[in-house]
């Protein structure tokens, strides 16, 4: 069973986008509400945007086929909350960001959830894992760069339009302050999106738990929105507007390498 692809690279950054997948196994999509089995939550098309500049800057590239919905890769798998106090999705979904249900009926019990955990959850860290272990060995040092999407207005999330550009370094903790100076200086060069560091998303479990950086790992989280690469209705790719956000990527990309 194909649990995840893995694109390896030689420089020392690695790119995650634990949210890419869209698949949902029959056995499970079976039970869905008809609209949950379109997986409307994915972070949509993040490996088409970010596959070119993997490619370009010699990066890995790691990325699930499974949707959040089976199992959240971004939650710890205990399911303790990522953010306490206020509402959020959580590691085996019951319900979608529009605050719906996703199950007609049969909702997965306690048995379930470990399933997925050890079938879905638990291959794909450690092959993250594995990645950082091996760049780190050939670099000393390597940048874990978790790469999201999300929709521009999510009532349930947060109140009005999400900044263009969230980047999340918990707080200062999940990377050296050197990198994130730079990432900052490369946000406010550019005056084409908005942007927040540490805003509502801070950076989710990924990001917190390998963020290391006195052990030579840095983590970052990314999180765009996607109207400005696709439209959110229809989750239809926008080749002209995507181009313009890659543009922006790159160059938070190469100051991790810097």
């Amino acid at each position: 069973m194909d649990i995840f692809r893995l694109d390896q690279g030689t420089a020392p950054l690695l790119i995650s986008l634990p949210h890419d997948g869209s698949h949902i196994p029959e056995d499970i999509a079976v039970r869905m509400h008809p609209a949950a089995r379109r997986s409307p939550d994915t972070d949509w098309h993040v490996t088409r945007l970010y596959a070119p500049l993997a490619q370009t800057l010699g990066a890995s590239l790691l990325r699930p086929l499974a949707s959040r919905y089976v199992v959240d890769l971004n939650r710890p798998a205990d399911g303790h909350a990522l953010y306490p106090g206020r509402r959020e999705t959580g590691l085996v979904p019951t319900t979608g960001f529009d605050g719906e249900p996703l199950y007609r009926e049969g909702e997965p019990d306690a048995d379930e959830v470990q399933r997925r955990v050890n079938d879905y959850w638990r291959p794909y860290h450690a092959a993250l894992q594995q990645e950082i272990a091996r760049l780190r060995a050939m670099h000393g040092r390597v940048v874990l760069w978790e790469g999201h999407s999300i929709r521009s207005h999510v009532p349930m999330l947060f109140e009005g339009r999400l900044p263009d550009l969230n980047l999340g370094t918990a707080d200062g903790a999940s990377c050296s302050p050197s990198l994130q100076h730079r990432l900052e200086d490369v946000l406010r060069a550019q005056d084409r999106f908005d942007f927040v560091v540490n805003g509502r998303f801070r950076g989710g479990y990924i990001t917190r738990k390998y963020g290391r950086p006195d052990e030579g790992v840095d983590a970052v989280q990314l999180e765009m929105t996607q109207h400005n690469y696709m439209d959110e209705e229809s989750f239809a790719w926008d080749e002209g507007k995507a181009a313009g956000l890659r543009a922006a990527i790159e160059p938070l990309l190469r100051a991790c390498l810097a």
